[in-house]
């Protein structure tokens, strides 16, 4: 027997009757993925390693999908099966490998490039550093004394680059974390998938991060690796996007200790029915939007419940949302705006949440769609900014962490239909608000509210100035009010920063009119009341900032009359006997 004999015998008793999952995400590889699947099932079949080839097509545009629904009819029996995963948009790398994942049934899990760059032949290589170093998780580097790579040099040195600052402020005990072929043992990989937040440019940084935090062992293997030319030059967008991603799993690992005490969700021991409630006035071009994600889903277990005015009368959204509960024949109410559209993973991603009893609602980002008119882009940003939204800015924005939260919008609201039932649904007597005070009463009756990032939903935005500064005033007015009438998850420091600013402006304007001696106590005191103010423009400038001018300077004052209008509002909210019951008009919520 042959030294490489050896190893596919040691790869084939490692696996035995547990059978290897190869997870291969692909994106338009139309010309080549029939080629390649063959070849690495022929390799397998070869050297008889019960396998099953999980390629992943991530919202190919070139027909890849086809191909590989075509290929699973007629795929042939043998030690080698395929099991095809087909998401209908492109949702990153990470969401890719999570769906192969979750698709897969081997004991031993490997990843691999679709392209073949890093060709299978080379899978004897990871099962012997596997057994030899009695790893966990094997990683290909480039770096490995014996790896053979042939590399652009402006790769070569963006990798060096990267590789110093993983080395430096991650502290993993590898050499590479970017080479497209790993092999883990299954429970390593679920456990670390399922604290993950990554979804692109940092996604095995955070992967294997997060898996040796929790005490994962790591070896490496050579690989051997031909690129070619087919690497140009890289782009500004992605080097920036890469940073900051590697930055966030930096600050999640080392210093927030996220990863450490991050709740995995325990999933359902079954798939529930999923009732999907959508309010609207009436048919639009924005609900066909709507109900095409949900077509795209990938989870199959839901109803959809669409109530337009013809059906329901015209009330407002509360009231067409409780007649949705009466409806539903689910054991989750999913709630979403039909100015909204979900992700394709948009019910795959919440339902596995509803295995903990103690979680009665879940909520994700609606962010903003990226074919939305420019104006409502622009509404979109000032949402999207830290000095509108604060601590609330995960709320239109993919990322963050998850965690428990006391309110959230049922434009992405997943809600259990025994809890809905046991209190009635949404209150009616409030609009906009009315979904506050249903969290509140989740709150009450003792369930818990919990934020992921990754259930997604976009968003269409109202666009500057007036459609938004109409809809933001209707939230102040009524988050005022609810501060003082319903406390318990409204009564935060800040929601009333807007309105201080607003009393410090009207203060300011007559402060700047009054003259003192210079050097005097009384004009030092003047100068400081008076120096928060230009401060003030200048942060809103410089967080604001985009190379378009024209986008930069309709963002700023977008912050800035947002800030106003939102302090007045909340003040008038505050002040006031009695919130109006307001009917739904041509700007609805």
């Amino acid at each position: 027997m042959t030294r490489l004999e050896e190893k596919w015998s040691l790869a084939r008793e490692t696996v035995r009757n547990g059978r290897l999952s190869v997870v291969m995400p692909v994106y338009n590889l139309a010309p080549a993925i029939e080629k390649n699947l063959r070849e690495t099932a022929a390799l397998f079949e070869k050297h008889s390693l019960e396998a099953e080839l999980v390629p992943v097509d991530d919202g190919s545009t070139d027909g890849t999908g086809e191909i590989l629904s075509r290929l699973a009819r007629s795929w042939p029996a043998s030690c080698v099966s395929l099991k095809p995963v087909i998401c209908e948009k492109n949702g990153g790398k990470g969401a890719a490998l999570r769906a192969g994942f979750d698709a897969s049934s081997g004991r031993y899990v490997m990843l691999l490039d679709g392209d073949l760059d890093i060709h299978p032949k080379q899978t004897p290589r990871f099962f012997e550093a596997m057994v030899k170093n009695r790893a966990d998780i094997v990683v290909g580097s480039k770096r490995h004394p014996r790896s053979v790579v042939q590399y652009p040099w402006h790769r070569r040195f963006v990798s060096w680059v990267y590789f110093t600052l993983v080395r430096l402020f991650i502290g993993l005990p590898i050499t590479d974390t970017q080479t497209g072929m790993k092999l883990f043992k299954r429970e390593v990989l679920g456990d670390a998938l399922g604290r993950m937040l990554v979804k692109t440019y940092a996604f095995d940084l955070e992967l294997l991060a997060i898996a040796h935090q929790r005490g994962a062992k790591i070896a490496e293997a050579p690989v051997v690796i031909k690129f070619g030319n087919k690497f140009g030059a890289l782009k500004a967008s992605t080097v920036r996007a890469m940073a900051w991603d590697s930055l966030a799993v930096f600050y999640r690992l080392k210093l927030l200790k996220y990863y450490a005490k991050a709740e995995v969700p325990r999933r359902p021991d079954r798939d529930p029915l999923v009732s999907v409630v959508i309010a609207c006035p009436k048919e639009s071009w924005m609900l066909d939007e709507c109900l095409k994600g949900l077509k795209d889903q990938t989870y199959g277990n839901f109803e959809t419940i669409v109530l337009p005015d013809s059906l329901t009368g015209k009330v407002r959204p509360a009231e067409k949302r409780n007649i949705g509960i009466a409806m539903a024949k689910g054991e989750i109410v999913a709630f979403i705006d039909d100015d909204a559209y979900p992700d394709a993973h948009w019910l795959e991603y919440a339902v596995k949440y509803f295995g903990d009893p103690s979680i009665g609602a879940l909520g994700g980002p609606g962010i903003t769609p990226p074919d939305d008119p420019y104006l409502a882009k622009i509404g979109g940003r000032i949402y999207d900014s830290i000095l509108v939204s604060g601590n609330y800015r995960y709320r239109y924005r993919a990322g963050g962490v998850r965690k428990d939260v006391d309110d959230y919008p049922s434009c992405n609201l997943f809600v259990r239909k025994s809890l809905l039932d046991s209190f009635g649904g949404y209150r009616t007597d409030f609009w906009p608000g009315e979904d506050t005070l249903l969290c509140k009463d989740i709150l009450d009756a003792g369930a818990r509210i919990v934020y992921d990032p990754w259930v997604i939903v976009n968003h269409h935005r109202r666009a500057v100035f007036a459609p938004h500064l109409r809809q933001l005033g209707r939230y102040a007015f009524h988050r005022g009010y609810f501060c003082k009438r319903f406390p318990s998850n409204s009564l935060h420091l800040s929601y009333f920063i807007p309105g201080a600013f607003v009393v410090y402006l009207l203060l300011w304007i007559p402060a700047s009119c009054v003259s003192t001696v210079p050097g005097s106590a009384a004009h030092c005191a003047l100068a400081a009341f008076l120096l928060p103010l230009p401060l003030y423009f200048l942060i809103v400038f410089l967080a604001t900032f985009s190379l378009n001018p024209v986008t930069w300077l309709l963002t700023a004052l977008g912050v800035f009359l947002s800030h106003v209008w939102y302090g007045v509002r909340f003040i008038q909210g505050l002040c006031a006997k009695k919130a109006p019951c307001e009917f739904i008009g041509k700007d609805h919520a």
